[in-house]
């Protein structure tokens, strides 16, 4: 039996989306099993073909009214891996979001938000707008600190009877209370806070497992990052970096036998570079020590297309939620929480979490 299309709606067409977006076209013109890229070129039957984004939603004047393609490559966005011109059609029409807490002081000369209409006729028509459009999932791409924002959309999630990718730190999945909301209303949910395909904090983690699985003992240990594009500009205002600092540190501490004190160990963005554009670098620095108590450090530079590093894992993170819809699972998906993202329910060592991966695409759990 043939599978029917994911039918998703985007929270925020920014740059993460934009690179998923155009990653998704990339791939109908090259072969998948020769394209890198991939941690799933299929995934529980489903293809990269069978994801459709049929409602968006932001908050952008330059985007809200207009074909999804065009929004896609409206400022501040910076991803231009297809050009406009070869992007398919698309009637989709991005549809106005709430504001609440979605923008911070350092983007609002890059991001004019549109003058909401009141609260009530625009919850209204979003409902209206996700039934028509018969949307199944909700990505949540919003920026980092919209915590009022990301709680307006999963209550919407299941108020629509949408299942939810929340790509954000702010705890939804991981919060006790919404998990029960969504286990209670039979809605999947996989969360919080995407984690990057190859990135700063899966290569620190990895790192910090290895130096601890050899025998060795972690004294200090730092991670910061650099880039130039809105989410950076975004995280300048340290009032919104909160739980991002939080989910970062979680993920890292999590693969420890013993954490260490708050006072050894620093992960967070550092700072803002306007000509980095969509590049990151992540700086990370482990010292401790060895046999014979003799003492130890390493230094790793790693630099990345931070938009690619999401749409690698959020095309499966959706394929998960659509699986779990098929099967009527309601709440967290536990296993491809705990492989995609940063803050999930339950940490879980990386190949733990990519076999419970794979035993849930099997059906095994």
């Amino acid at each position: 039996m043939a599978k029917s299309k994911i039918r998703v709606g985007v929270i925020g067409a920014g740059n993460c989306f934009a690179g998923l977006y155009q990653g998704l076209e990339y791939y109908k013109h090259h072969k998948i099993d020769e394209a890198a890229g991939l941690m799933h070129p299929t995934l529980g039957g489903y293809k990269l073909s069978d994801i459709e984004f049929v409602s968006a939603f932001d908050v952008a004047d330059n985007k809200v009214g207009r074909n999804l393609n065009e929004a896609t490559y409206a400022k501040p966005n910076e991803v231009d891996w297809v050009p406009p011109k070869d992007m398919p059609k698309t009637d989709v029409v991005v549809q106005e979001s709430p504001v609440l807490d979605g923008l911070g002081v350092f983007v609002l000369d890059r991001v004019h938000p549109v003058k909401n209409k009141p609260l009530d006729q625009l919850t209204a028509d979003i409902k209206k707008h996700i039934e028509e459009t018969d949307t199944r999932i909700l990505l949540c791409y919003l920026p980092v600190g919209s915590q009022k924002a990301c709680e307006y959309w999963a209550k919407m999630a299941l108020d629509t009877q949408c299942a939810m990718v929340n790509c954000l730190p702010v705890f939804i999945a991981s919060n006790p209370l919404w998990a029960e909301r969504f286990k209670q209303a039979g809605l999947p949910i996989v969360g919080d806070d995407i984690k990057a395909q190859v990135g700063s904090t899966i290569v620190h983690r990895t790192l910090a497992k290895l130096t601890e699985d050899r025998g060795a003992a972690i004294d200090t240990t730092y991670q910061i990052n650099v880039g130039g594009n809105t989410d950076f500009l975004n995280m300048k205002e340290q009032g919104r970096l909160a739980s991002k600092k939080i989910s970062k540190t979680s993920s890292v501490q999590s693969n420890l036998r013993k954490p260490l004190a708050e006072d050894k160990i620093y992960i967070g963005p550092s700072d803002f570079i306007p000509f980095l554009s969509n590049k990151k670098l992540g700086f990370m620095r482990i010292e401790g020590r060895m046999w014979s108590n003799r003492p130890f450090n390493m230094e790793i530079r790693l630099e990345v297309d931070d938009k690619a590093n999401s749409g690698g894992v959020s095309v499966d993170a959706i394929r998960c939620a659509q699986i779990a819809l098929d099967r009527g699972h309601g709440g967290i998906v536990e296993g491809p929480s705990a492989y995609f993202m940063k803050h999930p329910p339950v940490q879980h060592p990386d190949p733990v979490a990519r076999q419970m991966v794979e035993d849930f695409i099997g059906g095994q759990k």
